[in-house]
């Protein structure tokens, strides 16, 4: 674990953490909805229109289709394990004041649990689109969930420590060799299954399964749900520039956060340009996709440790 950060820095840091996420998330998800908008030659929505569905679902009336516990607490579990993710996360190489109490493995298990919470909410609903959108969002946490644990397990190789500030920052980009510029295009061929876009929107799939684990959710609930998709989109784009881009060390907290924010847009651009010129993969091409995604990065991890 990580030297304790001064506590009042420490809890400035949490707070830093939560409301940079939650006040950027929808600008950055409008960012994908326009850039596919444009680039199919359409309008498409204003930047801020991803607030304005979340105001107006807060506003609506929670429908409880399936009248049992777990349905009513699968968005909130979900909103939960997500904000967890972002009060321990190290933003611009500063800890917060969790992140000494938290790891690399805490990490994927609060990540994992916001997926399980996804389909514990699908499971509960007991409609059909939502269980087929449940299996496959069940076979994708199976394929992509082992690739984001070895990007990880790369840094924590190279630092030989768990420590959440260690792996993400701990490493200059020279020494991650080879294997680190192998692992940089696993995330960057994985980016749109961690943030489940399209080509590997399977789970959703508007126009076959009219939104997946999602379909009988609405009002409140279902805000909580595109909130959780939207900070979760926002960690997984943020990570690999966290990882792998070295900071500018300018001695300057906020210009280091500022150029790692503005990198992490420059990533939804290109999850957006993706998106819109990609269509969707079927459930059996993306298990060839991630499966050989795997056996890559398992090479990188594999080299990384003989040499």
């Amino acid at each position: 674990m990580s030297q304790q950060p001064d506590i009042l820095i420490g809890s400035i840091q949490v707070i830093g953490n939560l409301v940079l996420f939650l006040a950027l998330a929808p600008f950055f998800d409008g960012v994908v909805r326009r850039v596919m908008a444009r680039v199919q030659s359409r309008q498409g929505p204003p930047l801020a229109q991803s607030y304005y569905d979340v105001l107006k679902l807060l506003g609506k009336e929670n429908i409880d289709s399936s009248g049992i516990l777990p349905f009513r607490l699968a968005p909130l579990i979900a909103f939960a394990s997500i904000l967890c993710v972002i009060a321990i996360l190290p933003v611009a190489g500063h800890a917060t004041a969790l992140t000494p109490y938290a790891d690399a493995i805490s990490l994927i298990y609060l990540l994992t649990l916001g997926g399980v919470a996804v389909l514990l909410g699908a499971f509960a609903s007991k409609n059909i689109y939502a269980l087929i959108g449940a299996s496959r969002e069940m076979t994708t946490m199976i394929m992509v969930e082992p690739i984001l644990f070895m990007v990880l397990l790369l840094g924590v190789l190279k630092t030989g420590s768990l420590d959440l500030t260690a792996v993400i920052y701990g490493t200059p980009l020279a020494q991650f060799g080879w294997p680190g510029a192998v692992m940089i295009v696993v995330s960057l061929f994985g980016l749109q299954a961690f943030v489940a876009r399209q080509p590997f929107d399977m789970a959703e799939a508007e126009q076959e399964l009219l939104g997946g684990p999602f379909i009988e959710y609405s009002g409140p609930n279902y805000a909580l749900f595109k909130y959780y998709m939207m900070l979760k989109q926002m960690f997984y784009a943020y990570l690999p520039i966290a990882m792998f881009v070295p900071l500018v060390s300018s001695g300057f907290f906020l210009l280091d956060l500022l150029v790692q924010i503005l990198l992490t847009g420059l990533v939804f651009l290109l999850i957006g340009l993706l998106s819109a010129t990609h269509p969707r993969y079927r459930i059996d091409q993306a298990i060839k996709y991630f499966a050989a995604l795997f056996v890559i990065a398992l090479a990188a991890i594999s080299a990384a440790v003989i040499f």
